[in-house]
């Protein structure tokens, strides 16, 4: 009886701090991380333009290039993230963690086997690629809205809209460098610049 008390009160202190945690807005995104991410993907335009002049020709370039922005971004995020919400959250870092991973881990997967199955299985459709990663990206910040600013919706309507006029182009044109680094070289400063105006007056701003 004793063990069947003390497991049902513990589970009951787990309801309660995820639902602390689905209360509370999430402030373990870092406005000056996000921003360096708008600068790993100027950069990687630029890197691009440079030594990629025909991208549609030379997929596995393309690929090489975003797709290790998309990774150096998503560490930098992450580690970022990890520590920042250990300082701002305590005790509900682990659920707040928890609940940004598991609002974005939908669209990453999506984004991932999207990209597979199109290079692997129809690659003459694969210029689409970069308005379907912002379009996809735009559902996983309209998904983590909920615990985020209110204002973030701007940035969710940013990366529909550039992945809508990609698409649009309707050809390889939507592979030139600047698809990929304006979308989200100025879709990450926006978020930054949301969280920034976003953050309470005297805390750490990083």
């Amino acid at each position: 009886m004793y063990m069947n008390d003390l497991h049902k009160a513990l589970g009951d202190i787990s309801s309660i701090r995820r639902e602390m945690a689905r209360s509370t807005q999430f402030r373990g995104y870092g406005p000056a991380t996000l921003a360096a991410t708008s600068a790993l993907a100027l950069l990687a335009a630029a890197a691009q333009a440079v030594w990629l002049p025909d991208p549609a020709n030379d997929m596995p370039a393309y690929l090489s290039i975003w797709v290790l922005t998309a990774m150096l971004s998503a560490a930098l995020t992450g580690a970022q993230m990890y520590t920042r919400t250990r300082r701002i959250h305590s005790g509900l870092s682990d659920e707040m963690i928890r609940m940004a991973v598991e609002q974005f881990l939908p669209s990453v997967g999506a984004g991932l086997l999207m990209t597979i199955v199109l290079v692997r299985y129809v690659p003459a459709v694969s210029w689409m690629l970069p308005g379907l990663w912002q379009v996809i990206f735009s559902l996983g910040i309209f998904s983590s809205c909920r615990f985020l600013p209110r204002p973030m919706i701007a940035a969710g309507v940013w990366y529909l809209l550039t992945g809508l006029v990609c698409i649009a182009f309707g050809d390889s044109r939507a592979l030139a460098p600047w698809t990929m680094g304006l979308s989200y070289g100025m879709g990450q400063l926006l978020v930054a610049g949301i969280l920034l105006l976003a953050t309470p007056e005297g805390e750490d701003e990083s």
